[in-house]
């Protein structure tokens, strides 16, 4: 089964268990600035007050979903049924209205409101992050790979004294740069000890195929603000920590998230250890009492 279609499994428990909120409403932000990391993502709102981030800076998603607003707007359905759309295919595959992206989007964000809904029910919140870079703890004469290149984040690997190899898809960014290789090529995942990679590949399918190129990685870090979805299909993968945004105000968070301005105030990094998760029917079972 694909990582979508466990994630619509587990969900779908969730469901046989308890009655699930609906859709309040869709957030979406201004539209982005080139260069600036705020408007990167949407946040669904359900009427429990649980929300779900998903990112929309993929191909033209957040232009779409601003023109086709009206026609995608979930307000009032159930939330598990919005969030079935995120197994209809990868974000970037394209109807001629570009709907089967938009849908899967909107579906993710779904699914990450749900899960957050699960643990507040059951009382569960995952630990404070200790870093950007997935509590990687780089060692000196370590490989790290890194999935796609964020140079922000390059220095905090190198100056521990690691290499750093990172995996593109941007042939003008190939080549040597201050330290750091970077290459097209996956199958150089097979020489990291440890990987750093973003949740938007939760969106664009590629996580399977770099978690298997990564096979022989001790430590494989799944990081972003919209890493909120099942952590137990991605750990039975090989995915060791999932970084994500915990929100602490959704109000505060929202009303930020439209307007533009940093959502930092709002919220915490987080992360969530695989020895340190309780597993989906153990919170289950918390939830149900």
């Amino acid at each position: 089964m694909t990582v979508a279609a466990d994630i619509l499994a587990l969900l779908e428990r969730f469901a046989a268990e308890m009655p699930l909120p609906r859709v309040r409403a869709l957030h979406l932000p201004p539209k982005p600035t080139p260069g600036d990391l705020r408007g990167e993502f949407c946040a669904l709102e359900l009427d429990d007050g649980s929300i779900g981030l998903s990112y929309v800076l993929l191909g033209d998603t957040w232009a779409g979903m601003t023109r086709e607003r009206e026609r995608l707007d979930p307000a009032g359905r159930p939330a598990l049924d919005v969030a079935q759309a995120y197994s209809g295919g990868d974000a970037l595959t394209r109807t001629d209205s570009g709907g089967d992206a938009l849908e899967r989007t909107l579906g993710f964000a779904a699914v990450n409101a749900l899960t957050r809904c699960l643990f507040d029910r059951a009382g569960f919140a995952p630990g404070a992050s200790g870093d950007s870079i997935g509590n990687l703890d780089p060692q000196p004469g370590e490989t790290v790979g890194m999935i796609g290149y964020f140079a922000a984040l390059a220095p905090r690997i190198t100056a521990r004294g690691a290499k750093l190899l990172v995996i593109e898809l941007r042939e003008d960014l190939a080549g040597d740069h201050d330290g750091v290789r970077v290459t097209l090529d996956a199958s150089e995942l097979q020489h990291c000890s440890k990987v750093l990679a973003t949740g938007t590949m939760l969106l664009n399918d590629t996580l399977d195929r770099m978690l298997g190129h990564a096979a022989r990685a001790q430590r494989f870090a799944l990081v972003g603000p919209s890493v909120g979805c099942p952590p137990d299909p991605l750990f039975a993968r090989g995915v060791t920590l999932m970084g994500g945004t915990w929100i602490t105000d959704a109000r505060g968070y929202v009303d930020a998230l439209v307007r533009g301005d940093s959502t930092a105030p709002f919220a915490r990094k987080s992360a969530l250890a695989r020895e340190h998760y309780p597993g989906w029917p153990a919170l289950l079972q918390r939830a149900v009492g």
